[in-house]
């Protein structure tokens, strides 16, 4: 039996197929071996110093217009000092939910917020009974933080308040008053900034994330698109200290929940979750200038959102694109570790208060820049190997293209993982855009090809009509 031989354009379109089903077969078995159990679980790390206290834990989870992903769990996490899971807290008023704050409370319990689509739950959580005390609806979007300052008044960090008739941004912070229900003070951000920073007004200006209190009458802001976090006297409104400065990412870049710490001579200190550059830094003020005395885990953090000095001296991290919580030594040992899929955003060891409460980098003697050892380096959610990330910025390292590539490298591993499904691995997720891109071309040449005769069935067509 003779076997006609292909045309080119067949042979063209078999190659095009079988390099789709090339690219796609490693999505094919990694959906087919999934384990549901293994993105959504909670496990520890490696423990080789037990924590004084429980750790509590806020897990974002991912939630889109109103729908959380049930593989992408959102979620309150309680750890013993052992890493063995005390208790879990999930959203229960209303729709589906972000976990973001969560502070530890002078009465033992934690004020958490929780936005949902168009509003910001506040609520108090004992976590003894994992019932929530009570809890309030504002008609805010996304609010990430929240802060107890005593005597029924809770400071809220209100970014996204676009203002659609004056079309200029009403990010702000404000303190409410429970007892009177009443808003007591306001601080608007386009008050003390020009509207070119970082490009102008838009609907999400600040994207400020963090208010804490310094003493009775400051606040410590992170207005996270400035690149920069700042301190506001409350009577003056006037701003009177600056950490970085807009679009200078070799201070910050895009940072999360800053810490104020002074160190055994006063000095002023700043610890932070330096987030797009991923990694952990802390600053001293000396002679009106702020200087970088710590700076570690850039080779292994993957968008760390938080950072506590612990009373021992370490530090506990929230890196959450690794979704785990690490408490590291000064010179950035691993001596508690736990993986809290997915997108871990506050952690905070009870019984230490709600921000850092231990001493200075420099009261230690640690300055200098690290890298973290130690970790278990568990897949929970990332990669077990070199990622696509990583393999793009040594293959353009010390070539000319090598800053436009580590941006795209760093966008990329910032954003693809809330977007590809939980059952592919970064790499596969590589090999199915590959995939969708060699249908396109396939697709696109099949037209350029077939143009001639698509136009002639359009034509008469039209002339039947």
């Amino acid at each position: 039996m003779n076997v006609p031989p292909l045309s080119r354009a067949n042979a063209v379109r078999l190659v095009a197929l079988l390099v789709i089903v090339s690219l796609l077969a490693p999505a094919a078995v990694s959906a087919l071996t999934y384990d549901p159990t293994e993105e959504t679980s909670l496990e520890r790390g490696n423990i080789s110093s037990a924590a004084n206290d429980s750790t509590v834990i806020s897990v974002q989870g991912y939630t889109f217009q109103g729908n959380t992903n049930p593989k992408k769990p959102a979620r309150l996490v309680s750890v013993d000092e052992r890493g063995s899971l005390e208790w879990t807290h999930d959203d229960n008023v209303g729709g589906d939910a972000w976990f973001f704050d969560v502070d530890p409370m002078p009465n033992g319990n934690l004020l958490v917020s929780s936005p949902r689509a168009g509003e910001t739950v506040v609520f108090e959580l004992d976590p003894e009974t994992q019932e929530r005390v009570w809890q309030q609806r504002f008609e805010m979007t996304d609010t990430h933080d929240v802060a107890y300052l005593g005597d029924d008044r809770i400071a809220i960090a209100n970014m996204r308040q676009w203002n659609e008739s004056t079309g200029v941004s009403d990010d702000r912070i404000v303190v409410y008053n429970r007892s009177s229900e009443e808003f007591t003070w306001e601080w608007y951000f386009r008050d003390h900034y020009p509207e070119s920073t970082d490009g102008g007004y838009n609907d999400d200006w600040t994207h400020v994330n963090d208010v804490d209190q310094i003493g009775e009458d400051r606040l410590l802001l992170s207005p996270r698109n400035f690149d920069q976090a700042i301190v506001v006297d409350m009577d003056s409104k006037e701003i009177v200290e600056r950490l970085g400065s807009d679009d200078d990412y070799s201070v910050m870049r895009e940072q999360h929940n800053p810490d104020w710490l002074l160190s055994e001579n006063g000095t002023p200190t700043i610890l932070v979750a330096d987030s797009e550059n991923n990694r952990i830094v802390e600053y001293a003020k000396e002679d009106g200038e702020w200087v970088q005395t710590w700076n570690v885990g850039s080779e292994s953090l993957n968008w760390p959102r938080d950072a506590d000095r612990l009373p021992n001296g370490n530090t506990l991290v929230t890196d959450t694109l690794n979704h785990r919580i690490i408490e590291i030594t000064p010179t950035g040992e691993v001596v508690w570790e736990y993986y809290a899929t997915w997108g871990p955003y506050d952690a905070e060891r009870m019984g230490t208060g709600p921000e850092s409460s231990g001493p200075t980098i420099r009261d230690m003697n640690a300055s200098g820049t690290y890298e973290i050892t130690g970790s278990a380096n568990l897949a929970a959610g990332g990669e077990e190997t070199v990622g696509f990330d990583g393999r793009i910025r040594a293959t353009f390292a010390d070539t000319p293209l090598e800053g436009p590539m580590t941006e795209f490298a760093l966008r990329w591993a910032h954003v693809t993982p809330w977007l590809r499904p939980v059952w592919m691995s970064g790499w596969d997720f590589v090999w199915a855009i590959g995939a969708v891109l060699v249908g396109f071309g396939w697709a696109s040449g099949e037209l350029i090809a077939g143009r001639h005769k698509i136009v002639a069935g359009v034509r008469r067509l039209a002339d039947q009509l």
